[in-house]
């Protein structure tokens, strides 16, 4: 590629990626929940590499330019730059993590008073557990689980027996009052993903991963499981159903526990 063609081609695409930045064909989805502020990291993360990209990509583009006629000079070590490349490097790679850590231990640290809803995935559905009137979830093991109780439960637990189990969705949720999500998986790694909550939590075979959230919107959602689980993975959609508070505890309490729908 010619000189000239070649500079021209660097700064049209800083030109382009600003302008995609600016007129934002593709954005966020509107927020429903509590978690604006992921919002603003993302922001901050964009901000900041793109600066970064049009800097490296414009000083190419000048350095093309400017200096294709002289010959090239070889320094073997400039230690100067060097120390200053790395104080940049560190200070961008701490402005970058930084917030994005202090998010996350807010992330995975729930409010006492959050409802607690197991979230069951698996090829290529998604089921969801609430506590009964005793308010706790009961125990639940692999060994256990089948056609009928993919949950796994243990109908001798007394707080198992009156849980509520819903196969296949919607999940229900209160507004205006925190979820904490106990995330599980029945085969391979599955991701709860709700691009409106900006909440996502990969389930993972073996353990329960958490998140929490606050719907903050009333209506309907849906969720996209957001890691590659099999050949039906593009067929793996649920549905967020966001109630008015005594409506999502009036269906709650017309709901049967499991020891009902399995008739034990």
């Amino acid at each position: 590629m010619q000189r000239p063609l070649l500079v021209a081609a660097l700064v049209l695409m800083v030109v382009g990626a600003i302008g995609l930045a600016l007129l934002r064909p593709w954005w966020f989805a509107p927020l429903a929940s509590n978690w604006g502020s992921i919002d603003q990291i993302i922001l901050l993360s964009l901000l900041l590499t793109g600066l970064a990209y049009a800097a490296v990509n414009l000083f190419l583009a000048y350095c093309i330019h400017r200096y294709h006629k002289g010959p090239a000079e070889y320094i073997p070590e400039e230690p100067t730059l060097e120390r200053r490349l790395i104080w940049i490097t560190t200070l961008g790679i701490v402005v970058l993590l930084a917030p994005g850590l202090y998010f996350y231990a807010h992330l995975i640290r729930p409010p006492k008073e959050a409802h607690t809803v197991e979230v069951l995935s698996q090829q290529w559905l998604w089921n969801y557990r609430y506590p009964g009137p005793d308010g706790k979830l009961g125990r639940a093991e692999v060994r256990n689980a089948s056609p009928a109780n993919p949950f796994g439960l243990d109908l001798e637990d007394p707080a198992a027996r009156d849980d509520i189990v819903v196969i296949g969705g919607p999940l229900r949720l209160p507004l205006g009052e925190p979820v904490l999500l106990l995330l599980r998986a029945n085969d391979v790694l599955h991701s709860f993903y709700v691009p409106e909550f900006r909440v996502k939590m990969d389930a993972v075979p073996g353990m329960v991963t958490r998140i929490w959230f606050t719907p903050t919107e009333a209506g309907e959602f849906q969720v996209i499981c957001a890691e590659f689980c099999g050949i039906g993975h593009a067929r793996m959609l649920g549905q967020v159903l966001v109630l008015p508070p005594e409506e999502f505890r009036a269906w709650l309490h017309t709901q049967p526990g499991v020891a009902q729908t399995l008739g034990h």
